[in-house]
């Protein structure tokens, strides 16, 4: 390859924005938050006088991260900073845009350790049959968020992986549905028979009436929002949201609250973890390994409310 040093650092950041979207296949959210955080990178590096690839050095990236820390950024925030730079560097590095890898020795603090919400078994029956309760009315966009949760909880999906759920990726029969999950790796997963009769009403009554309100509805798609279109990501975060809000309990509101649950379950009725990582789609059985520590947080739990001598 040319020499590129000379190019500007916005272009070769766009350049590497399409690489991690088409090449890679990372999510859209991944993505987004690529060109968030190099974007930042980019106005800091100009208003140091950089505004050409080859400028990029360590100290720069060093002075950057410092920068956020030294105007009160949170620690995860610069980490996530951090991970997109080193991202960023090491593929123009390997590309040969860089002659050497200036993020290989960046280092920053490790977020706060924070382990995902869970709610209990009661309280998913609580929601549930509180959102069952809406949905017997008929109320098209209630039984819609009825299958979206029992969908959420039964097979411990990610939300990209609900919105993006085609009704042809449904097996009905067998109780599995296929998803795109991280990566573009696809896998098949398991549902239980209530999530089946909740998607089943969805379709029967509740789909034809928000599919009406919109000429550009996608034939294809298992949800749909308000207005008829595809469900995205924001609309199952407000589903989700209202029915968490006045849950008892610290912690995000958003669907990943019913995948940490889900997964949570699992292993406190004995599944075996490898078998939770591949339902979860996780690369890594170290990712999976939090729910064991959310397991043995939730004892301890029990152990100092329920026991005399705790």
């Amino acid at each position: 390859m040319a020499d590129r040093t000379d190019d500007e650092l916005a272009g070769i950041v766009d350049v590497f924005l399409d690489h991690s979207r088409h090449a890679r296949g990372l999510s859209e959210q991944t993505v987004r938050a690529y060109a968030n955080d190099l974007g930042q990178l980019v106005a800091f590096a100009s208003g140091r006088g950089v505004d050409r690839v080859g400028g990029l050095g360590l100290e720069l990236l060093r002075d950057w991260l410092w920068d956020a820390d030294h105007r009160g950024l949170a620690r995860s925030t610069i980490a996530r900073r951090s991970s997109s730079v080193r991202a960023f560097t090491r593929w123009a590095s390997e590309s040969g845009v860089l002659a050497v890898d200036p993020g290989a020795r960046l280092r920053a603090p490790k977020g706060a350790a924070h382990l995902p919400r869970v709610v209990s078994s009661d309280q998913v029956r609580i929601i549930l049959d509180g959102l069952a309760a809406r949905a017997a009315t008929d109320d098209p966009a209630a039984l819609r968020d009825v299958a979206v949760v029992e969908l959420l909880y039964a097979a411990a999906i990610r939300v990209s992986e609900l919105v993006g759920i085609d009704v042809l990726d449904l097996d009905r029969e067998r109780l599995t549905v296929r998803v795109l999950g991280k990566g573009g790796r696809e896998r098949v997963v398991p549902f239980g028979v209530p999530a089946r009769d909740a998607v089943e009403t969805w379709l029967e009554r509740g789909r034809p009436v928000l599919a009406a309100r919109s000429d550009l509805v996608d034939p294809g798609a298992l949800f749909l929002g308000d207005r008829g279109a595809r469900l995205g990501v924001r609309g199952a975060y407000r589903i989700v949201a209202r029915v968490l809000q006045d849950l008892p309990g610290e912690g995000p509101s958003g669907p990943h609250t019913f995948r940490h649950t889900a997964a949570t379950h699992l292993l406190d009725g004995g599944a075996d973890l490898r078998a939770v990582q591949e339902l979860l789609g996780h690369a890594s059985l170290g990712t999976t390994q939090i729910y064991t520590h959310v397991s043995s947080a939730r004892l301890r739990e029990v152990y100092r409310t329920a026991h005399p001598r705790a």
